[in-house]
């Protein structure tokens, strides 16, 4: 086979943004005519990784992991980078990383309107103020929020972190800094990896013992919140038991 030979064979196929499909479908060209908000959820993450596999369309590559996470950001942050390498052909190390990255900058985006100057005064607000911090986490941890007399937020500290189910409980480490900072009240907080919204017989002892505590200090325990995914979650305060 000569050289004029070689370059007259058929290329193999290969599955890029740009092939397969219609220029005005293309989910790069789509962005730059359009911009990016007339991106469907699986066309923003093809942009991110640019290529599918062999016999699967990067499009469509994107469509079967948002389908195996039920459409939502939320639920695929939850994953690690080694998973998707593993469970997705076409998806390697680099783009494995690159969605993992693409979704922490999301999370830091929305952290940008919760300063630790941020009044709350709801559990509603509370939870605006944990979700980004908490929703994503596999394992349960256990935070603390300090307001001041404005209950705007002094600081906010994480207690502890244990497994998917339960986390250690130290009352001197909860109010430890709550004193340190001459905090007014504390908005306890804690997630349940599982989304089991109601508290647990742990939870209840928890919420009893840290409000005896704060009294004894005359903290206020403004609340116990229980952190769970899409826009749910539990307030002892609103269920009348604080």
């Amino acid at each position: 086979m000569n050289v004029t030979d070689f370059y007259d064979l058929p290329r193999p196929a290969s599955h890029t943004l740009h092939e397969d499909v219609a220029a005005d479908d293309r989910p790069r060209e789509k962005a730059k005519r359009l911009g990016f908000t007339a991106l469907s959820q699986a066309e923003l993450i093809a942009v991110l990784i640019g290529t599918g596999s062999r016999g699967e369309h990067v499009v469509e590559l994107c469509k079967r992991i948002l389908d195996d996470h039920d459409q939502r950001f939320g639920h695929l942050a939850r994953r690690e980078w080694i998973d998707l390498l593993r469970a997705y052909k076409g998806i390697g190390e680099v783009k494995a990383l690159q969605i993992q990255a693409a979704l922490e900058i999301a999370r830091r985006y929305h952290l940008e309107d919760f300063d630790n100057d941020h009044q709350i005064c709801s559990s509603a607000e509370a939870y605006a103020y944990l979700r980004p911090r908490m929703e994503h986490l596999t394992h349960e941890e256990l935070w603390v929020l300090l307001l001041n007399r404005g209950k705007r937020v002094i600081t906010h500290e994480r207690i502890s972190a244990g497994g998917t189910a339960m986390t250690v409980a130290d009352i001197k480490m909860i109010l430890k800094p709550a004193v340190n900072h001459l905090a007014h009240g504390i908005i306890l907080a804690h997630n349940h990896p599982s989304d089991t919204l109601n508290p647990s017989a742990q939870d209840d002892n928890l919420t009893e013992r840290v409000l005896s505590a704060c009294r004894t200090l005359e903290i206020q325990l403004l609340d116990h919140i229980i952190v769970c995914r899409g826009n749910r979650y539990y307030s002892y305060r609103d269920a009348g038991r604080i």
